[in-house]
């Protein structure tokens, strides 16, 4: 297989598996040199400790063995994704995946440890948006200024949609905090929003939420398809997409039937609800909100740049 086809299928497998973080791309980092010693294909039990729990030589020891290799002297993860939940499940996935390569042809793993290489780089080097929580700053001015980060580095970095990303995970985040994990799917913002497999970004209840920094005829024509299928339709995009989507909707006759929100104004609104319209529990309706944006970030994107940084 050719390289350009093998970090394809390499990008493909790491944004559908949710292969992302520090302790999966340990799991990577070993088992491609697993399969450098034994050879493919690899058998899945045979990287499995004794005792069952853990991956065969998956540790820090193992993991900066490769990376000093490849000249990177930074630790990546302290017990080197021991102790990573799902390291287990992690390593089954992979091994499936390069035997699966295997399968077509010869694969090779010096292009396969390069990939992963640049996924520690990527880590390292990304640098999280800030915001600064003051007291005599609107909640909506908060959200308003990580969006404004991500839009301006978006600018700077030709085909990496930075302001989709924020938005679509401050909208996961501000849900989850309101009604507890675990209510609804969260997926990479490169995850096809497409007909077949999700009735919108978010789906909970009868009701399908859609994040859009430009909201298009695409969109709309998907809200109508949630019509069609019994369930309720709303989109959430930025303060000048408000006025296009709402011209779009009225165009093809749902002016009346889809929910339009401003992005700040869904978010900032809910955490007041969250903080009890105090003081206090506005701070940590931010700072709960801001872990779990962090959270998703660190499980379904490859990307830590996007994570946020909060100052006092």
């Amino acid at each position: 297989m050719a390289a350009a086809a093998l970090q394809k299928e390499l990008a493909a497998f790491t944004a559908e598996n949710g292969f992302r973080g520090k302790g999966p791309i340990s799991v990577a980092l070993v088992v491609t040199q697993h399969a450098r010693n034994m050879g493919l294909p690899l058998d899945e039990e045979k990287l499995i400790t004794e005792g069952g729990g853990q991956v065969l030589g998956l540790g820090k020891g193992a993991v900066q063995t490769v990376l000093k290799r490849h000249g990177i002297d930074r630790v990546l993860a302290s017990e080197g994704g021991r102790t990573s939940r799902g390291s287990l499940h992690n390593m089954r996935q992979y091994v499936a995946f390069l035997n699966r390569l295997k399968s077509q042809g010869e694969v090779d793993l010096g292009v396969v440890e390069a990939f992963w290489i640049d996924r520690v780089h990527e880590f390292f080097a990304g640098k999280p948006f800030k915001i600064k929580l003051d007291a005599s700053k609107s909640l909506r001015t908060v959200v308003r200024d990580v969006i404004a980060q991500a839009e301006e580095r978006q600018k700077t970095t030709p085909g990496m949609y930075y302001g989709g990303a924020v938005l679509q995970h401050l909208v996961g985040a501000k849900l989850d905090c309101a009604l507890g994990k675990g209510k609804f799917e969260h997926n990479s913002f490169s995850t096809a929003d497409s007909p077949g497999l999700r009735a919108g970004d978010f789906f909970l209840g009868d009701v399908a939420i859609h994040v859009t920094t430009s909201p298009g005829e695409a969109v709309i024509a998907r809200c109508g398809e949630n019509l069609n299928d019994g369930v309720r339709p709303i989109l959430v995009t930025l303060q000048r997409g408000l006025d296009v989507a709402e011209g779009l909707a009225t165009n093809v006759g749902l002016g009346d039937r889809i929910d339009i929100f401003e992005i700040e104004q869904f978010v900032a609104l809910n955490l007041y609800e969250i903080g009890k319209f105090a003081a206090d529990g506005r701070k940590t309706a931010v700072d709960d909100m801001v872990k779990r944006y962090n959270e998703i970030v660190e499980e379904f994107e490859t990307d830590p740049s996007l994570k946020i940084e909060l100052r006092r």
